[in-house]
This record gives structure tokens, sequence and C-alpha cells, in this order.
């Protein structure tokens, strides 16, 4: 298992684009991929489940990656957080 802890950087927070590009990148791998925040635990595969996150900029997300491609999984998702979503100017 790994595990991460993530910010929300750019400025809008975890809306409809960045929760889609989310999902994207959680379904290219096999692992099981939650996320945490504000005392809930969801499936980070589910596009419903991390938009009702509702995390906004500065946020701290929980990262929890379990399985064979968890490696991979979490250098994806970590890039994909820092990057603002492709978000940032």
């Amino acid at each position: 298992m790994s595990e991460s802890i993530l910010e929300v950087v750019n400025p809008l927070g975890l809306h409809a684009r960045p929760a889609a590009k989310v999902v994207e990148c959680a379904n290219r791998f096999s692992s099981d991929i939650t996320l945490r925040y504000d005392n809930r635990e969801i499936d980070a595969k589910s596009i419903m489940s991390v938009l009702m996150l509702a995390a906004g900029q500065g946020s701290q997300i929980g990262l929890r990656i379990s399985g064979e491609d968890q490696t991979a999984a979490l250098e994806a998702m970590e890039a994909l957080f820092s990057s603002g979503f492709g978000e940032l100017e």
C-alpha cells in the first residue's frame, strides 16, 4: 500500500474538470485508489464521489493506493495534483 497527502493547488478547487481528470487518471490503473478529505473516504474512480468532496484550493487530500501498479498510480496522481490539473497559469 502507498499513501500520500496531495494539495489542491488550482484556484477553483476540485470542480468538474479536475474531478474528471482525477477519475480518468485513477481508471488507468487496476489498483484500488481512495481519497480522504473532511472525514470522508471515497473511491477515486467514481466521478460523483470525487465531486462530493468539494475540496477547495489549499485543501489537503489523503491518497491511499493498493494494488499491482500502485507505484505508477501514486506517481500519476501526485503529478496530476501538483500540476493544478492543467489550470495553473
